[in-house]
């Protein structure tokens, strides 16, 4: 039983571009479909109304390594940190979020790893339009 994928989709644009794009809350509506149609800058706080309801999104520090961790607080009060990375190749990029089963069963994994796989298709399909 995996207890953790990396789901990769590999961009034909400069590592900086897509992570200047993706690192920016704003965007999310765009391209994660999981984080729902809008997204609000609050009191300080990016608040988005996903499928499960209201969350928040709180991304790592602007950094240089291509790191776009981040936190999404559930309705629930419970926070799921996402590790996602951006690593250069040439004049391109892949992007890989690791996702983990944090006591799914096989077909709510299997659901998590579809969803997140169409929005890296998504993102992939609006950096290189």
């Amino acid at each position: 039983m995996d207890t953790i994928r990396h789901l990769t989709v590999h961009i034909e644009r400069p590592a900086q571009d897509v992570y200047e794009y993706a690192a920016d809350p704003a965007n999310l509506p765009e391209w994660a479909a999981g984080l729902g149609g809008s997204i609000e800058h609050t009191g300080g706080k990016w608040l988005a109304d996903s499928p499960m309801g209201k969350v928040e999104v709180a991304f790592v520090a602007a950094n240089t390594f291509g790191v776009l961790d981040h936190d999404v607080t559930l309705p629930s009060g419970d926070v799921v940190t996402n590790p996602v990375r951006v690593l250069a190749d040439g004049d391109a990029c892949d992007v890989v979020f690791t996702l983990r089963r944090l006591g799914h069963s096989d077909e709510a994994f299997q659901a998590d790893a579809d969803a997140i796989t169409a929005d890296l298709a998504t993102l992939k399909r609006v950096l290189e339009a």
